[in-house]
């Protein structure tokens, strides 16, 4: 076991200056993971996590081989092997049987063409189907309707017991790279740069007959989208390569708003204003995305965005928050961000309110004598009262976890238990609260001495 604590002093000034993401210092709050397990058992890049309930979740990448293991103790549980080929796409779900038992699986999609259905508890291959002409670069379970999707060169619809239900017609060689479930059995399809809204539709006879139907094209992104994610039933939205967000109706899939330049110095005019994203698409994709009720968080570039969706504007930012690309963002229950990086990095933001200067004074002189500033003033008067009733949000680094060597790609957040993060070092780090292990240790030390006899208490 290694354990390791964030360092409280800075780099001397000099070193500072060289580059613009922050670092976190002995007066910000630190993070509570100061205890690290590492997990050993891929031989290649580790791609995916999927968690299957309170204390398991699942690794995958490009060997091709999953692991399933125990979030509390870090134990590998089950290696499973099936797959030829790097693994391109995983998701969990869970199915109730007779006895009300929950009985969990996950599915895994391979650049060996095939898609195989795994038992959580004992390993085994419940069904490996192998008909597909290309590799399925997404898996998306429609909990509604019970069935679950399967995104490549065309879109196909399965039940739980891998019967293909329906397929569409070829799309592109480029297929699907990513699935959205939306509002009345429509799921929202990323095809290159186009949307695409399938409705699923249910024979009304008694055979279990479907039929998958395109019902609109969306052309409005300028590139390739590279992240979708559902807000709620009315609202999902995407992103592109070149930097655009487009915030989405989920009933009529209309265009509720249009981002490409993602700071407004009208609202914060102590911030630069910030050139279009489009221009440097390079150094701009927006690689994920996630969301609650009120704010969207996006991964652009090296930054990290909140974007309000009722006022329709980004409200903090921070544009370096990594050396490298965001690769994966998640929002915590407490106003916490995590974000993940190429740069091998892992970081926690806290989203705060920042406190605002007061207005300056409306000025006085020879032009206000006669009515000529009479405008102006009220132009101040309405600009101060925007700015009063405006909060005004920060992102502000309390947490810097260190312990890759190489890019971090996405990991997956436990609550009490930690934090699981994957990597291309091959490597899974499970990263704890040291206070809190240390205590539950002496805890347990305590009651099995207890249960020894050993424990002799003096008065």
């Amino acid at each position: 076991m290694l354990r390791w604590l964030i360092g409280g002093g800075r780099e001397p000034q000099g070193l500072a200056e060289k580059s613009s993401v922050q670092t976190i210092g002995e007066e910000q709050i630190q993070n509570p993971y100061t205890e690290l397990l590492v997990l050993k058992g891929h031989q290649d890049i580790v791609r995916f996590l999927v968690q299957i309930d309170d204390c398991r979740f699942a690794s995958a990448g490009d060997d091709g081989i999953v692991f399933l293991w125990n979030a509390q103790t870090g134990e590998k549980l089950l290696e499973l092997h099936g797959h030829t080929h790097k693994i391109t796409a995983i998701t969990s779900f869970s199915s109730s049987d007779a006895s009300e038992e929950k009985n969990h699986f996950i599915l895994t999609a391979s650049a060996d063409r095939t898609v195989i259905v795994w038992d959580c508890t004992s390993g085994r291959q419940v069904r490996k189907v192998s008909c597909f002409h290309s590799t399925v670069k997404c898996l998306t379970v429609l909990r509604r309707l019970d069935v679950w999707l399967s995104g490549g060169s065309d879109l196909c619809v399965w039940n739980q017991k891998l019967d293909l239900l329906c397929k569409t017609s070829h799309l592109t060689d480029a297929g699907i790279s990513a699935l959205v479930e939306l509002p009345k059995n429509c799921v929202a399809a990323a095809v290159g740069k186009e949307l695409i809204i399938f409705r699923l539709i249910a024979s009304n006879d008694e055979s279990e007959g479907w039929n998958v139907l395109e019902v609109k094209r969306l052309v409005d992104h300028q590139d390739n989208i590279l992240s979708l994610v559902s807000v709620n039933d009315l609202t999902f939205v995407t992103g592109s390569y070149v930097g655009e967000l487009i915030v989405w109706d989920a009933l009529d899939w209309t265009k509720q708003a249009y981002e490409c330049n993602f700071w407004d110095s009208s609202v914060h005019p102590d911030v630069q204003p910030e050139i279009k994203l489009s221009q440097s698409p390079n150094e701009t994709p927006v690689q994920h995305l996630t969301c609650d009720e009120e704010c969207v968080f996006a991964a652009v570039g090296k930054g990290i965005y909140v974007y309000n969706l009722q006022m329709k504007h980004v409200i903090a930012c921070q544009r370096t928050a990594h050396d490298s690309s965001v690769l994966h963002i998640e929002k915590l229950p407490n106003r916490q961000l995590i974000s993940c990086s190429e740069d091998g990095s892992v970081r926690i933001w806290e989203l705060r309110e920042k406190q605002q200067l007061p207005a300056e004074p409306v000025p006085t002189g020879f032009f206000s004598m006669w009515g000529f500033g009479r405008a102006n003033k009220q132009a101040n008067q309405a600009a101060k009262k925007m700015q009063e009733n405006t909060p005004v949000y920060i992102l502000e680094l309390v947490g810097d976890l260190i312990g890759h060597s190489s890019a971090v790609q996405m990991f997956l957040y436990f609550g009490e238990l930690g934090l699981a993060t994957c990597s291309a070092d091959h490597l899974i780090i499970l990263w704890k609260d040291g206070e809190r292990e240390s205590r539950l240790r002496s805890l347990t030390l305590f009651q099995k001495l207890a249960q020894n006899d050993d424990l002799q208490l003096k008065f």
